[in-house]
């Protein structure tokens, strides 16, 4: 898997799909920390996930677009949907995409469409089992769309045509 420079990107605004507060109580009151899961990505088929920790939800947000950035990946688009159906599996979430028909638009949850608005896919159909952390669904739904094959690596590989895929 080749590393893909962010710079050379056209990145959209990032996407925030959670912001976690946490408490630690001290002696002089409670101290809050926050987590903030970023998801980047340029609508042309490049995501990115990232976590970025921090005291305030600003400098979280930098730190997870930051993170987001360093990881990401290229995922094989046909047409605004997917080449064929996949289960992604993360920790106890599943999720299974299934290509869709133009004008069918993001049938999903909060944070599996926030990945396919950044990624750049406007038409698919999802359901989520198991657990609905929202952390483990969007490393589930990367995990899905990162193992995917295109039909062209498939002909490639069957030493066939393209055309011949689909038969």
């Amino acid at each position: 898997m080749a590393i893909i420079n962010p710079a050379e990107l056209d990145l959209q605004e990032e996407a925030v799909v959670k912001v976690n507060r946490t408490a630690k109580v001290t002696s002089r009151g409670k101290r809050f920390r926050f987590s903030a899961l970023v998801v980047v990505g340029d609508g042309k088929g490049h995501i990115g996930v990232g976590l970025g920790k921090a005291n305030e939800v600003i400098s979280a947000i930098q730190k997870g677009k930051d993170a987001a950035k360093q990881n990401i990946v290229k995922v094989s688009l046909v047409n605004g949907t997917i080449p064929h159906k996949i289960i992604g599996k993360h920790g106890a979430s599943r999720i299974m995409l299934k290509p869709a028909s133009p004008g069918t638009g993001i049938i999903a949850s909060s944070p599996v469409r926030a990945v396919m608005e950044q990624v750049g896919i406007y038409n698919i159909l999802t359901k989520r089992t198991g657990s609905k952390n929202t952390m483990n669904l969007v490393h589930a739904t990367v995990n899905a769309l990162v193992t995917m094959k295109d039909a062209v690596a498939i002909a490639n590989k069957r030493g066939i045509t393209i055309g011949e895929v689909f038969n």
